[in-house]
């Protein structure tokens, strides 16, 4: 009597610990899907744009002439003050893991982030700032035959009025990066601008960056800042993650939402660029300045400004260019994949407990009944 209760006593334990080993594996794979796998099975949807090459090339010399470029803005990262630890934790690990992948499966010669890096970037004091780059660098670690590209942004340097020589050198510090730079890769030529210093007012710092742009005027081509040029709304942009319906007639304001007419005119006189790209507004944009030049405001890049981030790909020739959008995984799909896993979860151990309605054990009984017919 004694060894059958001690038989059941340990099958009874088998069985619970049997079932404990499937609920985790269920947890487990729920977890590896939707914080690793989906971002591999989403970006291995996109794919490089196809643009026109001199005919007289042969197919690999084609291939390697032309410039692989991907574009991505206002990461945001959280600082100190404002940021609540989990969210940060949250946010920067979507973002690592999207980036991380993207290298992996689309291997870009270069990548261009057009501003807003840090929220918090124009209040940190050093530390702070040390340890915003070090996450920084984590996070956007690339490997030697990729090159990363850093355009400032009001929210790493401040505004006009907030923007201090001291930081916009700590800031070229760590991202080497001057207003007016001119990158040339594969015969394309690229100039990052700072955009929060075409204030037009004679700073020092917005005299030293108009200055050195107007030197690099005939070489441009190609321009990467953090400020759209000026627009009077988003009323003309469409597509699924341009500005929500109610917010595209708030008229824009100069020198905050976006750069004022003066200095758009300005870059566009200066330089006539075949394309403008930039970002800010956390929404897509795709405007025609003068009729012809295209400028492509990028979405930010972050889940927690956006339900649908995404970034640029360029396939980009000195002659011509095309570009294509990549979606990242959708937030609200993730979140409701574990609410089904929870409630799923959750049926799994009521019926272990055979805490279910009745109803419940009567169709189970049904089923078991016809099986065994």
């Amino acid at each position: 009597m004694r060894s059958n209760l001690g038989m059941m006593k340990i099958l009874h334990l088998k069985k619970r610990g049997c079932f404990l080993l499937k609920l985790l594996c269920l947890v487990v794979l729920v977890l590896i899907f939707c914080e690793f796998l989906v971002y591999y099975v989403v970006i291995f949807q996109c794919h490089w744009p196809e643009v026109k090459i001199e005919a007289h090339r042969s197919s690999k010399q084609s291939s390697a002439s032309v410039l692989k470029a991907m574009f991505l803005s206002d990461t945001h990262m959280l600082g100190e003050i404002k940021g609540h630890w989990l969210d940060k934790l949250r946010r920067e690990w979507q973002m690592e893991r999207a980036f991380q992948t993207a290298l992996s499966l689309l291997e870009p010669d270069i990548v261009f982030i057009l501003g807003d890096v840090f929220d918090e970037g124009k209040w940190s004091f050093s530390e702070a700032w040390a340890d915003d780059v070090r996450r920084f660098q984590k996070m956007f670690r690339h490997p030697v035959c990729t090159e990363l590209m850093v355009v400032v942004g009001n929210h790493d340097i401040g505004f006009h009025y907030e923007m201090t020589t001291y930081k916009l050198k700590r800031f070229a510090k760590v991202f080497n990066f001057t207003s007016g730079k001119l990158i040339t890769r594969k015969g394309v030529n690229f100039v990052m601008v700072n955009s929060v210093a075409l204030e037009g007012d004679g700073c020092t710092v917005c005299s030293r960056a108009e200055a050195k742009l107007m030197k690099l005027s005939h070489k441009l081509n190609c321009s990467q800042q953090h400020y759209p040029l000026y627009r009077r709304n988003d009323a003309e942009c469409a597509g699924e993650d341009s500005a929500l319906p109610e917010e595209k007639n708030i008229p824009f304001k100069e020198k905050y939402d976006v750069l004022s007419r003066e200095a758009s005119q300005k870059l566009l006189w200066w330089f006539h660029p075949r394309l403008i790209l930039s970002g800010h507004t956390h929404s897509a944009c795709e405007v025609l300045h003068n009729g012809k030049i295209p400028e492509i405001s990028v979405p930010s890049f972050s889940w927690r400004n956006r339900n649908n981030p995404s970034f640029i790909m360029g396939s980009i020739t000195p002659t011509d260019f095309s570009l294509y959008k990549c979606f990242l995984p959708l937030e609200s799909r993730v979140v409701t994949i574990y609410c089904i896993a929870g409630a799923l979860l959750g049926v799994l151990i009521l019926a272990h407990l055979q805490l279910l309605n009745p109803p419940f054990y009567f169709a189970q009984h049904l089923i078991r009944k016809h099986k065994a017919v």
